[in-house]
């Protein structure tokens, strides 16, 4: 069998990208690769696909960032959604159907639990089958807590992210062509060169989503900029070559709209497409699964990423740090800020301490916030973390839903005893800084209660807070070895 890399790519150029985890000394340049170069990305999420009919991901050659111990980032030994699907199919426990005309699409979704409402259509050029990929044929994205899928009209493939609760982002692709056994196979080593980097994955293996100003043909506009969507992100700077159906008042976006050649981006009218109750009249709709690109499900699929890379940064940084501690003696000051530094990271992204607020109700259109909201786990009260607000901010109770997820679980003790302090303090009231101002104290005291009730292994002094009528007097127990992370 002939043997091909599998490339990632943004837009229609090469990227590439080397990162040098803490404590790894710097490669020689010789053997340096090149630079990110994801000029006219719009989502560098879900772009690694096979060339030609038989592409075999090559697996032990080549520079992976984490790649040794004590992350050992190729191991095989893997337990994410994908990996326990292929498991399924070997045994012959499950079958996938091919669909003529949409292949192995809605099959995959269904064995992986990923809704159809969730899909969000992009249509600026940020895949390795760029010149498939236009504003009339746009790329659908699906996604659930664990897994996103990206599939390009009559691409050869479909793509993957699917995250282990050890190694965060694993990448995938699938042959979307009939077969007796379909294969997803792991394409990690050209992946991870375009899904590591600094600012827009923190430095792991990870997903991002980014947003420009596009031209026409689907490319980046020459000259303008280009911004990483998460929670913080204002309105009007998201959603640049995307595709968004709902309404959101006044509000504007970059969504929908193209720059045309030659003009600034002040010259974009963000207001004549702000608001779509579907994409019929935009474009052909017939091969895709639904009509929608969600607004509800952008919303959610911005604060997911992120929280997703600080999850696995935490862990990471955590292994690292314990593994440099080779005598096991107590950790150094400096080897505990080592992973408390993204540890408080994630705490005040956990509660959208930085969420950028809406300034008028917005509403979906394609079942996604309903059939989001229905997964729970709920008090017995009625509450759930996956309860929506959307008239000033994305949740009614500002806690991220990855707290019940295996990766969150997976964070190592010194880490989580840290993460379950600091919200200790903030939930309880006795952290009163800027940074949480946005949590009222019925916010902090709702989303403690329900935690309590619905997460299992939350420590025993917040079950002793939530169900003592004197609260204040709640002792906390506080390791005094261990400081608030910068």
């Amino acid at each position: 069998m002939r043997r091909l890399h599998v490339h990632c790519v943004a837009g229609n150029l090469a990227c590439r990208r080397a990162f040098q985890p803490a404590g790894r000394p710097e490669r020689p340049p010789a053997a340096r690769i090149g630079r990110h170069t994801a000029a006219s990305g719009t989502l560098v999420l879900l772009v690694c696909l096979a060339t030609g009919a038989q592409a075999q991901v090559v697996k032990n050659q080549g520079y992976i960032p984490f790649g040794d111990a004590p992350i050992n980032y190729r191991s095989e030994n893997l337990d994410d959604p994908i990996a326990r699907l292929q498991k399924q199919l070997d045994r012959g426990e499950l079958r996938l159907e091919y669909e003529a005309g949409r292949g192995y699409l809605r099959p995959v979704l269904r064995a992986l639990r990923v809704p159809a409402s969730s899909q969000t259509l992009v249509f600026s050029k940020t895949s390795f089958q760029f010149s498939k990929i236009s504003p009339e044929r746009p790329r659908a994205l699906y996604f659930n807590d664990d897994v996103y899928v990206g599939r390009v009209h009559d691409g050869p493939s479909l793509e993957f992210v699917s995250f282990d609760a050890m190694q965060g982002a694993i990448f995938y692709i699938l042959n979307d062509q009939a077969t007796e056994h379909p294969r997803f196979e792991r394409a990690a080593l050209d992946c991870v060169q375009c899904h590591v980097a600094a600012t827009s994955t923190r430095g792991v293996p990870g997903v991002m989503l980014r947003s420009v100003y596009t031209s026409p043909s689907g490319t980046q506009a020459a000259g303008t900029p280009s911004y990483i969507t998460g929670q913080d992100s204002v309105l009007k700077d998201r959603w640049g070559g995307w595709y968004v159906t709902g309404s959101l008042g006044k509000q504007t976006h970059l969504g929908n709209a193209l720059l045309p050649n030659g003009a600034r981006p002040d010259e974009l009218d963000r207001t004549s497409h702000a608001s779509l109750p579907n994409l019929t009249g935009l474009l052909d709709t017939a091969g895709y699964l639904t009509g929608y690109s969600d607004i509800v499900a952008h919303l959610v699929l911005a604060h997911q990423t992120q929280m997703h890379n600080l999850i696995t940064q935490t862990n990471y940084q955590t292994r690292l740090a314990l593994y440099a501690n080779k005598d096991g003696g107590e950790l150094s000051d400096a080897a505990r800020r080592q992973f408390e530094r993204p540890a408080e990271q994630l705490v005040r992204y956990l509660l959208f301490a930085n969420e950028a607020p809406l300034d008028e109700p917005v509403a979906g259109t394609s079942g996604f916030a309903e059939e989001f909201a229905a997964r729970g786990p709920r008090d017995d009260r009625g509450r759930s973390l996956r309860d929506f607000d959307l008239h000033r901010r994305i949740f009614k109770y500002p806690c991220s839903y990855l707290i019940y997820s295996e990766a969150f679980d997976a964070i190592p003790q010194p880490a989580k005893d840290y993460v379950y302090r600091r919200l200790f303090e903030v939930l309880s009231g006795r952290e009163q800084g800027p940074e949480f101002a946005s949590l009222s104290a019925e916010d902090r005291r709702a989303i403690l209660e329900i935690l309590v009730a619905t997460k299992p292994g939350v420590p025993e002094e917040w079950r002793e807070f939530v169900n003592r009528p004197d609260r204040a007097q709640v002792r906390i127990h506080i390791n005094p070895t261990v400081q608030k992370g910068n």
